[in-house]
């Protein structure tokens, strides 16, 4: 394979070689002056013409001769009559600039034997090659032999003609472009358009909730207040019966110590009348509090989801499109996923479109069989996209469902904050709900289910249990994993501290470790391990042997650098964030390459996790933001205003997301 200097086009060379290829005298001629440009510049080639032994150097270059001459050849050449009129330059940089303007090609001469002196002025037609006068008599005799100025004048034609009809169609091609540009401008406005109606809809949706919001806050104050004044009420009967209780038997004491037998007859069973009298009231009392303390909420929240889920509907104003016509615009160019379209009263197996099926036109469904038919589209048409589909309004009888993750659509703000000591690099969630996080001081802090601080494991150092850069932690089985960074190892340790066991060291070999940032274990129970600084990922089994390398370093879509985090899906793929190449790539449990996503959407991804369903958390540090993927790896959401997030977990018992807020020194929980 070639690239023709003339087309640029790739060739495929002949069995001959190069030589069988067509000559191309232009590019001869240019690389020739190249050559005689560099001999000048350079000063040092010797006469051209000096017949004896000791030739002297040239001091200048005659064009026309193409000869370099001394100082005696070239004195003759300004004597003789015919030669005086030739182009000379000297030999420096002046004369190199001279030489482009004022040489000129060579003509042409026979290679035939005793032809060499004979200008190849004829084009045989028939063998398609320059050819001389006597050729034509000999070799080429009986051939359709033609002037060569004539064959010049016939191809200059042939190719302004070419010329002109390319002119032509890109004349049209232009006028297309600015009719897809106005389209484009007019989608523009069609959108903003779009985006206010569906601003102000949502903005009384929100003030409607808030005002509900507010009454049932105000019935839930109310309920509380007469709780509230309920048992206040019931104490203050029992502190009463208490005080006078007291009071009594304090009076009875009392009397017991200080009155003589006189005094205590005197008093003609006062104190334990007034006791019974006490006590028979607090035998009618009951004693069980008077309210409950339980207030029952009943929101119906999935069924307002739900309804909400289906509230409103986008659609592209193409009037020209058929009632049973489906619009659909790029997937790739808008870079979501296009899911799969559930329809109502139509054939069952009308309920996917694939992927290779979605292009810039239309697709008509086949009412009978259900398939989908790809027809050409109004590119004058201007179109609203809705994710990846756009549709007629036509369409009455279809009841089209978009399959997405509105509840990680919905991320805006996180809904609790963890205050940290330091930095915090990552994130592991133990099965009891405790949050274990490595901060930049070499300490795992340990919070409970409240947030609240319940043990520090580990300190700086490399010794057992000590960390030098903690990198990326992981818990299974309550077993605590460490990717110790500047330690180029990995140490296990029990979920309360105590250290196990340890694995790896410096070094590029299978099982050596240069920076270990993050580890995970697989449903065989295997560790994988990224080893940033080596560009690879390893897996090991528990005992530490090395299993498998993923190498990341070459040329290539399989090649990754600087893998700083990993995640499995839930087919047990490996998902590897590639901080430097700006890529996740995924691989099989064997290594084998799957695939690469969240190219040019990316920008230092760090951090990674990914729920049941394959939707991907990725956070991004040179960005500070959160990107959502979907499973097919389409970008569906971001999320802003982070300060350098770097790790990233799912905790599978409330759905919820923690984020390691680097800068700010904080862990952030999300909620779906």
């Amino acid at each position: 394979m070639a690239k023709c200097p003339t087309c640029e086009r790739n060739i495929n060379i002949p069995m001959g070689g190069t030589n069988t290829l067509p000559q191309n005298l232009h590019l001869g001629f240019e690389v020739e002056i190249a050559r005689y440009i560099s001999k000048i510049v350079s000063n040092k080639e010797i006469c051209d013409e000096c017949m004896d032994e000791n030739r002297g150097s040239a001091v200048i270059f005659c064009c026309t001769c193409y000869e370099f001459l001394c100082n005696p050849c070239y004195d003759h050449h300004k004597r003789h009559r015919k030669l005086s009129k030739h182009d000379m330059v000297e030999l420096n940089q002046d004369g190199a600039k001279q030489l482009q303007a004022i040489m000129k090609p060579r003509d042409q001469y026979c290679s035939q034997p005793n032809h060499e002196d004979n200008k190849l002025n004829f084009h045989c037609e028939t063998c398609n090659i320059l050819v001389c006068r006597d050729c034509t008599a000999i070799v080429h005799k009986n051939h359709d032999v033609t002037e060569l100025f004539t064959v010049a004048k016939k191809r200059q034609l042939e190719i302004k003609e070419a010329v002109q009809d390319a002119e032509e169609v890109l004349t049209k091609l232009t006028a297309a472009i600015d009719g897809n540009n106005m389209i484009i401008e007019q989608v523009k406005i069609s959108v903003s358009n779009a985006h206010a109606i569906i601003n102000q809809a949502f903005e009384l949706l929100q003030r409607t909730l808030e005002e509900r919001k507010t009454q049932l806050l105000s019935e839930l104050e109310d309920i509380a207040m007469f709780k509230t004044i309920a048992l206040s009420q019931q104490k203050e009967q029992f502190e009463k019966v208490v005080n006078e209780i007291g009071r009594y038997t304090e009076a009875a004491s009392h009397i017991l110590k200080t009155h003589t037998d006189y005094e205590v007859v005197a008093l003609q069973g006062l104190i334990p009348n007034e006791l019974q009298t006490i006590l028979k009231s607090f035998r009618t009392m009951s004693l069980v509090p008077n309210q409950h303390c339980d207030i029952s909420v009943s929101l119906q929240t999935e069924e307002l989801v739900r309804k909400h889920s289906d509230f409103g509907h986008i659609s592209g104003d193409s009037s020209s499109s058929s009632p049973n016509t489906l619009i659909f615009t790029s997937a790739d160019m808008l870079g979501t996923n296009f899911a799969s379209v559930q329809v109502e009263s139509t054939p069952s197996n009308f309920s996917h479109v694939d992927r290779s099926m979605v292009h810039n036109g239309a697709v008509t469904m086949d009412s009978s069989s259900g398939t989908l038919i790809p027809q050409a589209a109004d590119p004058h048409e201007p179109l609203i996209a809705m994710q990846d589909i756009l549709y007629s309004p036509n369409i009455h009888d279809l009841d089209l469902e978009m399959r997405s993750r509105s509840d990680y659509c919905t991320w805006a703000k996180p809904q609790q904050v963890i205050k940290c000591n330091g930095g915090p690099f990552c994130i592991a969630i133990h099965e009891n709900g405790d949050i274990y996080v490595a901060c930049e001081d070499d300490f795992i802090y340990v919070f409970d289910q409240t947030n609240d601080l319940k043990d520090v494991i580990g300190n700086s150092g490399m010794c057992n249990g000590q960390f030098n850069g903690v990198h990326g932690i992981y818990i299974k089985d309550d077993i605590l994993y460490v990717a110790d960074y500047g330690n180029n190892r990995i140490q296990e340790l029990t979920s309360g501290g105590d250290f196990l066991h340890k694995f790896g060291k410096e070094g590029s070999g299978p099982g050596e470790l240069c920076g270990p940032t993050a580890v995970t274990v697989d449903a065989d129970n295997r560790l994988i391990v990224s080893d940033s600084r080596n560009n690879r990922i390893q897996i090991f089994d528990l005992s530490g042997s090395c299993l498998l390398i993923i190498d990341g370093n070459g040329i290539g879509i399989h090649s990754f650098q600087d893998p700083e985090s990993l995640a499995l899906d839930p087919q047990g793929n490996i998902h590897v964030a590639a901080n430097s190449s700006n890529v996740i790539s995924v691989f099989t449990t064997n290594g084998k390459y799957i695939r690469t996503y969240g190219d040019l959407l990316l920008k230092g991804p760090i951090g990674i996790a990914i729920d049941g369903e394959g939707y991907c958390i990725v956070s991004e540090n040179d960005s500070n933001c959160l990107s959502i993927f979907d499973p097919q790896g389409h970008k569906i959401h971001t999320v802003v205003n982070l300060e350098s997030p770097h790790g990233i977990v799912l905790n599978t018992k409330d759905a919820s997301v923690y984020v390691a807020n680097y800068e700010a020194n904080t862990v952030l929980k999300y909620i779906s």
